[in-house]
């Protein structure tokens, strides 16, 4: 599958919250460049592509001098096939609220419980997520690695049972996240934090520190 760009991404957000959130009503004016920017969490020059895209889907209508609007016909067509975005947002919803329950005991278990070995592989899994952060490169198998080797540190067979679970969550906060340059920024914090409570074998902190990630991901996702 081709990976889609963030303008793309942030495209199909903005048409989400006008056409199937309702969030602006046919005829609203758009908040300005700056405003929309921060809001969405990415760059102007981003934001300007998803614009042009969704005026030539018909969604968006630019009006000399006054700004951009929504168009009339903005929830007639549906460019971005989201017609049963609620229900695919539920699963979602379901599957990182399960994650949140698990992957932090794991954090806490692998603390406690990783050979030196496991240790120096978590370790190493999570610096290789920050290095493809930083060089812009895509990072759901490094990410799903490094959330692999917690797991498995944990020594616990049926944490093991669920890893299909978090590799399917990992790659799709990856793809799908809202706001996908706040989400690299906090995965980079995140990701430091832990790593440290890690070298300490703090599992109390390494706990505290996941649970932290999984809600910066589902923030990211839009989910609530």
């Amino acid at each position: 599958m081709e990976k889609k760009s963030l303008s793309q991404r942030t495209a199909e957000r903005l048409y989400t919250q006008i056409a199937v959130e309702r969030r602006m009503a046919p005829g609203e004016k758009l908040p300005n460049e700056v405003e929309l920017s921060q809001r969405l969490g990415v760059s102007r020059a981003t934001l300007r592509e998803a614009l042009r895209a969704l005026t030539t889907q018909g969604v968006l209508e630019v009006r000399r001098g006054k700004g951009t609007f929504v168009s009339e016909q903005a929830g007639a067509t549906d460019p971005f096939g989201f017609d049963r975005l609620d229900r695919v947002k539920g699963q979602l919803r379901d599957l990182f609220e399960l994650r949140g329950i698990v992957e932090p005991q794991a954090a806490r278990l692998a603390c406690r419980r990783a050979t030196e070995t496991e240790l120096e592989e978590i370790l190493a899994r999570g610096a290789e997520v920050e290095d493809c952060i930083r060089a812009g490169r895509d990072r759901t198998a490094a990410d799903r690695e490094f959330h692999t080797a917690i797991v498995r540190a944990t020594h616990n067979e049926y944490m093991l049972r669920l890893l299909p679970l978090i590799h399917q969550a990992v790659a799709t906060a990856v793809e799908a996240g809202e706001q996908q340059e706040r989400l690299a920024a906090d995965t980079l914090r995140d990701h430091a934090l832990l790593l440290e409570f890690f070298r300490r074998r703090d599992g109390a902190g390494a706990e505290h520190a996941m649970a932290i990630h999984m809600r910066h991901a589902m923030d990211g996702m839009g989910l609530e």
